[in-house]
């Protein structure tokens, strides 16, 4: 099955999410910086949550080029990730608005545990439509830092009951971790054993 669609399909949905998240930006009717100030807690959220779809994307980007082929189960398990994706612009903005309450705060924790969830279940569902010992499954191993951002969003979530600032300092360590894109698929890539990025 071709994975022209899905790809081109999922950056369209990337984008949306990013422009729903800014869009949520009401600027001050006061020209003084001090009108900016009630507005920080609502950029970081925005800041954090624009560098976790910007990661997402990265790392979407370069599984999908590592693959030649998708599936049915892939086609869901890329709806499913996409679906937990789009419920972060509603958790950023609820998250902002109420000051880093505690709700809000582990609701974008268990947002995030989420598409970290669908985004391994993707990650498998690529593998099983490839061969056991292609480069796909080299370039993912056995997907540590994966397994361990799952392990801190819950803590993250579980604090945010506790004290919000350190659930948002792990959420900001997660996001640490993954602003460069996963280079055992850019290795993969680089030395010719992966698929043309311009093949299907």
């Amino acid at each position: 099955m071709h994975k022209g669609r899905l790809e081109a399909f999922s950056d369209g949905v990337f984008a949306i999410i990013i422009t729903i998240m800014v869009l949520e930006f009401k600027a001050p009717s006061d020209p003084n910086l001090s009108a900016l100030r009630p507005m920080s807690g609502a950029f970081l959220s925005y800041v954090l949550s624009f560098t976790y779809v910007a990661i997402y994307w990265n790392n979407h980007h370069h599984m999908l080029q590592a693959s030649r082929r998708v599936s049915g189960r892939v086609l869901w398990a890329n709806m499913h990730l996409l679906f937990w994706l789009s419920t972060v612009p509603f958790v950023t903005q609820w998250m902002g608005a109420t000051g880093f309450a505690p709700v809000p705060v582990a609701a974008y924790g268990v947002a995030l545990l989420m598409a970290g969830c669908a985004y391994y279940l993707l990650a498998q569902a690529l593998l099983a439509c490839h061969e056991p010992d292609g480069p796909l499954a080299k370039a993912i191993g056995n997907d540590r830092k994966g397994k361990l951002s799952l392990v801190i969003y819950a803590i993250a979530i579980g604090m945010a009951f506790v004290e919000d600032r350190i659930s948002g300092a792990l959420y900001g360590l997660v996001a640490a971790m993954w602003l460069i894109p996963d280079l055992r698929i850019e290795r993969e890539l680089t030395n010719g054993k992966g698929p043309h990025p311009g093949h299907g």
